[in-house]
């Protein structure tokens, strides 16, 4: 089932995530629909807070066939290497059609439960984990325009605002 992406600046993109107690087959559900969203929408990463649920789920395929789904149940990130930092032009479902240059953490590591409730631990670096962290963001109630200036950060609110004024017409 297709699930409906909040767009910036709708103000729940601002909510911040609450942990998941049980993977449950509800759970289990609701990744399965995010990960359809996600690559219906042509994306690469999709957090629970984009489709308006509050709970501590990222799904993520960076594969170029879209064939190895990643699912983050509880995401916990552990910075490896402050002092590398990765520039990487980032986009995101929720901000169509702006990507900007971001600079991330080049060596993560994180610990969550799989679709399974498995605990599972992944050591990123590079493109894996400029995305984690990313979508670990929208979790944290950000978006990747709060890494921008104020007045980039504005240019893209009025586009936005004013494609979807046009859209409802």
């Amino acid at each position: 089932m297709l699930l409906k992406i909040l767009l910036f600046p709708d103000p729940r993109l601002r909510t911040v995530a609450s942990k998941v107690e049980n993977v449950n087959a509800e759970i289990k559900s609701l990744c399965d629909n995010m990960l359809e969203t996600m690559y219906e929408s042509g994306g690469i990463g999709l957090a629970a807070t984009q489709v308006n649920i509050h709970k501590k789920i990222i799904v993520i395929d960076i594969s170029p066939e879209k064939n190895s789904p990643l699912v983050l149940i509880n995401p916990e990130i552990k910075v490896l290497s402050s002092e590398t930092k990765m520039e990487y032009e980032e986009g995101c479902l929720s901000v169509p059609g702006f990507f900007e240059v971001i600079n991330r953490p080049d060596s993560i590591e994180v610990s969550a439960l799989n679709r399974n409730g498995e605990e599972i631990n992944i050591k990123a670096d590079g493109f894996l984990a400029v995305v984690i962290q990313h979508e670990n963001d929208h979790l944290l109630g950000k978006v990747f325009v709060d890494y921008l200036s104020g007045l980039k950060r504005q240019r893209i609110k009025k586009q936005l605002i004013k494609q979807k004024r046009v859209a409802t017409k």
